[in-house]
Formats: structure tokens, C-alpha cells, sequence
């Protein structure tokens, strides 16, 4: 019946591409025309078996109903009437035009049953290709959504091809298997809190997660809604939102504001530097004077000044050595500068042994200092030195409190590539995964320490061309190394 429907609107409407083209005169002509002479055949071959007047024309006007319009009916019913008034010898015009009547009430009638019987049938066509269509869409939505339904025990119904791969799962392993699986928190008890008109909030460690096929934890926005009983087994709807990317992008926004932070404190710690290393020089420059003055004093006492001379005169060269460093601080700040020269590692080392020796005193740890020779380099000497100050306080500080503590500070010569130097202690160590971040500044794990030392030698090192690795050293602790450049070219790439 529905090819039926096609064939009867192909005919009425012409061509598909207008659909409100309706049958011409011409084609409504044809079809009346063809219908009644198929008719008039057939009667005339049960004629040889009585006689039929117009019951054959019956099926004219029937097939003339469902392949046209009324029009076309209307001339196929008077193509009908007029056959019969001429072949058919009635008694009298009374009786003729009685029967002629009640052929044009029946087929009318008959033809408006087939007429309406075609539009509904083409209308139920077309509402079951709306119907396909939204299927169709409904299904695409479906599809591309997160969702799972659940029965009263918990146990997944059905599932959408994108909530399974949320999962990590193929949806035909996810069907008949508890949520809980998944989604541990989503248990009896939520499906009970459900069922009583509550709402889906959050667990109690305050979000929702999933665990995938491959273990991974997922953050989830999960929300669900009682399905009406005609929907059993299925009982509950639950969409699924995954929060993965959106926690990441909120720990990366944490950590841009605490880089701003650091970038604030930095910039707020350089103007600092910058007025320190300015009022500071002078005081010291007066100290030295006043060292040197009391220097002076004691050595015209005689041979019982001696000592003290002596460290005064040590005092006096450290005073300076601190004055060197602020004012190198402050060309660096100011204009980016830096002093090379050539220098020898052994004899850097050898000024710094009054401050190694202070530090090992005050720790009561071992400092052991080993320089290879051919130890000639390109450095800026005061920079090298508070570097490697830097690391030794720090291995000091690692092993401090601890029984057999040790610091070995070791120079090895590399030729044409450079010179080794080496921090390195036999405490904990730095754990891998901690080592890329322990050069960031701020970041210190003592309690009264600022977090730029590293942050300020690992500077140093890159101003000399070198980089600054952290690594395990041979006696189990931790081992700080950077090479020095032979040339100046070196030392200015």
C-alpha cells in the first residue's frame, strides 16, 4: 500500500523537482480515458456471461481515483455515465437518469475513500520519514554524548559509544556491569538518595572520578535523573562530563600566578640588591680603613700583636671581598657586565680556605678541596668564588646533623673543553624527580633561607658559558658540577 501511496503522488505531482505540481488536463484526460477503456473491455467480455452495466466502470473510477485527482474522477465518472446512457436500452429517461445517479453517488463515494485512503497513506509515509530522520538525529546526539543508564541494582543497561571511551572501554563490556566498577562512589546508597527525590551531589572527598580500563583516575562532573517506570529496566540516566582538561588548565593558571609571584618578589629583591649593594659599600669601605688603621696599631705593639694582626689582616681581606662582590652585583644589575680574566682555580680556592675553614668549624664538617693541575681558566674570579661558596654552605647544610658527614670540593681538567669543578656530600641527595626544580628561585627547603642560591649560582655558571648539573654523587649525596672555559671566546658563547 505505501508503494501504492508513491506510485498514486508520482502521478499526481509530476516531477520531484516540484513537489505542488499538480496533474494536467491532459494527463487527467489520459488516466480517465485509459481507466474507462480497460473498463469497457472487461465489460464487454463478461457480456458473453450476462449482463453488467455499470458495475465494471466500478475499478475505472477506482483506478482513476488512485493514480489522479477528483477532476480526473469527475471525467472518468461522466466518461462512464455517458457509455452506458449510449450502449445500455433503458425503459425510460426516468430510469436512466436513476441509475445513472446512483453510479455517480457510488463511485464518488467509493473514489473519495480511495482518495482519502492514498492521503493518509502518504501522509503516514511521510511522518515515518520525519520520524527516521529525527531517529537518525537523536542517534547522532546520543552517540556524541556521555551518557548511561542503570537499573535499580546499579547495573549499566546501555551505554553511548562516548561514554565508554571516557571510560577506556568497549560499550559491549560496559553493559551488565555494576557503575560502581568505574565510578566506586556511585554506589547503592547514592542510587537510594536518588530514588528518594534527592540530588546528585559530590562525594565526600568533594568531586567525583572515574577509573579507566588502563588505571588512570579521571575527575568526573556526573548528573542524573530518575527515569519513569515504563523505562524499566532502565531506571536511572546518568551523564558524564570529564574535568581532566579543566583541572589542568586550573593547575596551570596555579602555576602562572605563582610564577607572577616569584617574577613580583624577584623584581621586588633586585631593586633591594640594587639600594644594598649602594649603601652598603660605603660602611664597608670605612671598616677596611678602620681594620687597616687597627692592623697598623698592633703590629707597632711588637710580637704579642702578631695574632691578632693576623686577623685583623684576615678580616680586613674578607671585608674587601665583600665590598668586591656588592659592587660586581651592582654592575651586573646596572649595565649586565662582567670582569674576565685569566685565572688559576687553585689559587680561587686558596682565598676562599679562611671561609671553608670558618664553615667547617662552625658545622663540624670536613671540607675536602682536590684541584687537578693544568688548572688555568677564563672567569670572573669574585663570581666564582660565591658560587662555589654557595654550593659548599648548601652540602654543609645537607649534611648537617649527621654522623660522619663529609664535602669534597674536586677541580678536574678537561683540556680544550674546560675545567671541572665539583660540589659534593655524602647526605640524602636530591630526589630525580625533585632535581629540575631545586634551581627555581624561592625555592628552598631550610627554614630560614630564601631559596636564590642555587637560583643566583646556576646564573653565574650560564654567565660563563657552562651550565650547572645536579646529579648523585660517588659517595651516595648529591653532586653539584660546572665547567669553566679556557678561552674568552668560550666564555662569551
Amino acid at each position: 500500500m505505501i508503494g501504492l501511496a508513491a506510485m498514486a503522488r508520482d502521478v499526481r505531482q509530476g516531477p520531484r523537482t516540484d513537489a505542488r505540481a499538480r496533474p494536467t488536463w491532459v494527463r487527467r484526460i489520459c488516466v480517465a480515458g485509459l481507466a474507462i477503456a480497460a473498463a469497457v473491455a472487461l465489460r464487454t467480455v463478461l457480456e458473453t456471461f450476462g449482463d453488467f452495466y455499470y458495475l465494471p466502470m466500478i475499478p475505472a473510477v477506482m483506478a482513476t481515483a488512485l493514480l489522479a485527482d477528483r477532476q480526473a474522477v469527475a471525467l472518468a465518472i461522466l466518461l462512464s455515465t455517458g457509455f452506458n446512457l449510449v450502449v445500455v436500452h433503458r425503459l425510460n429517461v426516468v430510469d436512466a437518469a436513476v441509475n445513472a445517479a446512483l453510479f455517480a453517488v457510488v463511485a464518488w463515494g467509493i473514489a473519495e475513500v480511495c482518495q482519502r485512503l492514498i492521503e493518509a497513506l502518504a501522509r503516514a509515509q511521510d511522518l515515518a520519514r520525519n520520524l527516521t530522520v529525527r531517529q537518525a538525529l537523536l542517534d547522532a546526539i546520543l552517540g556524541s554524548t556521555p551518557v548511561v543508564t542503570v537499573d535499580r541494582a546499579g547495573t549499566v543497561r546501555r551505554i553511548t559509544p562516548a561514554a565508554a571511551g571516557l571510560l577506556g572501554e568497549d560499550p559491549d563490556a560496559v553493559t551488565g556491569r555494576p557503575f560502581a566498577d568505574w565510578v566506586a562512589a556511585f554506589d547503592l546508597e547514592t542510587l537510594s538518595a536518588l530514588e528518594g527525590g534527592g540530588r546528585l551531589g559530590t562525594p565526600p572527598d568533594g568531586h567525583w572520578t572515574a577509573v579507566k580500563a588502563n588505571g588512570d583516575v579521571v575527575p568526573m562532573t556526573l548528573q542524573a535523573a530518575l527515569l519513569p517506570d515504563q523505562a524499566a529496566p532502565e531506571h536511572i540516566v546518568v551523564s558524564l562530563a570529564d574535568q581532566g582538561e579543566s583541572e589542568a588548565a586550573r593547575k596551570r593558571a596555579r602555576d602562572l600566578q605563582t610564577q607572577l609571584e616569584q617574577v613580583w618578589r624577584l623584581n621586588s629583591l633586585g631593586q633591594m640588591a640594587a639600594t644594598l649593594a649602594h649603601e652598603l659599600n660605603q660602611p664597608l669601605t670605612a671598616a677596611a680603613v678602620y681594620l687597616h688603621a687597627g692592623h697598623a696599631d698592633v703590629v707597632r705593639s711588637g710580637p704579642l700583636g702578631d695574632s691578632a694582626g693576623r686577623n685583623l689582616d684576615l678580616a680586613k681581606t674578607q671585608i674587601l671581598r665583600a665590598g668586591e662582590i656588592i659592587r660586581r652585583m651592582r654592575d651586573l644589575i646596572a649595565t649586565g657586565s662582567r670582569s674576565f680574566s685569566r685565572e688559576h682555580v687553585q689559587s680561587m680556592i686558596d682565598d676562599l680556605s679562611p671561609v671553608f675553614s670558618l664553615i667547617s668549624r662552625d658545622s663540624d664538617v670536613p671540607i675536602r678541596c682536590e684541584i687537578d693541575a693544568d688548572d688555568l681558566v677564563v672567569a670572573d674570579r669574585v663570581q666564582v668564588q660565591q658560587a662555589l661558596t654557595n654550593l659548599v654552605r648548601n652540602a654543609v647544610d645537607a649534611v648537617g646533623g649527621q654522623s660522619g658527614g663529609a664535602v669534597a670540593v674536586t677541580g678536574r681538567s678537561f683540556g680544550v673543553e674546560g675545567y671541572e669543578l665539583t660540589v659534593e656530600d655524602n647526605g640524602p641527595g636530591i630526589p630525580e624527580a625533585e632535581r629540575a626544580h631545586v634551581f627555581q628561585p624561592m625555592a628552598t627547603t631550610k627554614s630560614g633561607g630564601m631559596g636564590l642560591g642555587l637560583s643566583v649560582t646556576r646564573a653565574i655558571v650560564e654567565s660563563h658559558g657552562g651550565q650547572l648539573i645536579v646529579g648523585r654523587s660517588a659517595q651516595g649525596g648529591a653532586a653539584f658540577s660546572f665547567r669553566l672555559p679556557r678561552t674568552l671566546e668560550a666564555a662569551a658563547a
